[in-house]
């Protein structure tokens, strides 16, 4: 998973994320509440009253607390977590989130969600698996520009990567490409990739401790205690998650009756795209949230 905790009203079972009945019934009614008028503020005072655990397993919240939960993304359902949110509700409340931004003169943050572009997160190095990262250059000048370079394409004032750099107006025609392809052959969609082994390192890693301590016979060392939750955490991060028949279902209802289209639908691509992988020469791999991957130019 990409985050640190998962979402309050998830939980998984036997390898798989399912929601979670009880806790489920509080986001939505967060999002419910909040669309009729309750305040963050207030909201996060009646969670503490209740003793409602918080992403922390405590029971202090905040309006920064509650406000993560509104704009978490992962409510709308995604590769690994299913849909606990309408798109309708969500953008209801995003957009009355912003309506009392400008009621109280603030201005969004840098990184919030409503700034977020759709392509953060999914740009992967395919000679060195970094994450790609948007670089502005010139900014404010007539000659501005943006592209997208790998993260360690300088490290520690050293060019560490020559992967190269791309544009958005690249990855929108790679995007445009391999979208209109799984468009004029649906079929593709039921290609089921084969299944990948992963090797994790700081999970073995943990794990060969573990086993020594164990062998040992530490089994009152404080240290056993807290690496056994770091390789319970470790293996939950690098867990794949066999969900390739809902996610194709997916793609075939985002697909459904859907003509070749000419320019990126951004909630299009965020619905369906995993990830795009980009190499030196002028190669990329985009992976849809089902396994399938197409390979294209830039």
């Amino acid at each position: 998973m990409m985050q640190r905790h998962m979402p309050i009203g998830y939980q998984m079972i036997d390898g798989k994320i399912h929601i979670d009945e009880e806790r489920s019934k509080v986001v939505i009614k967060v999002f419910r509440d909040y669309l009729n008028g309750t305040s963050t503020y207030a909201l996060a005072k009646e969670l503490t009253a209740m003793g409602f655990l918080n992403a922390n397993h405590t029971t202090s919240w905040n309006h920064g607390s509650i406000g993560k939960i509104l704009e978490n993304t992962k409510y709308l359902g995604d590769a690994f977590y299913p849909r606990l949110i309408s798109n309708e509700v969500f953008e209801q409340v995003q957009e009355r989130r912003k309506a009392r931004c400008r009621e109280l003169g603030r201005t969004s943050q840098l990184n919030s969600m409503q700034n977020k572009h759709p392509f953060s997160g999914r740009l992967r190095c395919g000679e060195c698996g970094e994450m790609f990262k948007k670089y502005i250059e010139h900014c404010g000048k007539p000659s501005e520009r943006s592209n997208w370079k790998c993260k360690r394409y300088i490290y520690k004032n050293r060019v560490c990567c020559r992967c190269g750099t791309v544009t958005d107006s690249q990855i929108e025609r790679a995007f445009l490409s391999a979208v209109n392809k799984v468009i004029a052959a649906p079929r593709m969609l039921d290609r089921k990739p084969k299944p990948q082994l992963t090797f994790n390192r700081e999970y073995q890693a943990l794990d060969q401790r573990v086993r020594e301590l164990e062998q040992q016979q530490e089994f009152s060392s404080s240290e056993l205690a807290g690496l056994i939750f770091q390789r319970a955490a470790s293996f939950y991060n690098g867990a794949k998650i066999d969900d390739y028949e809902h996610n194709t279902e997916k793609m075939k209802q985002a697909f459904l009756k859907r003509k070749p289209i000419v320019a990126v639908d951004e909630g299009l691509f965020t619905t369906v795209i995993r990830q795009i992988t980009i190499y030196t020469n002028n190669r990329l791999t985009i992976e849809f949230i089902n396994g399938l991957t197409v390979e294209e130019t830039y």
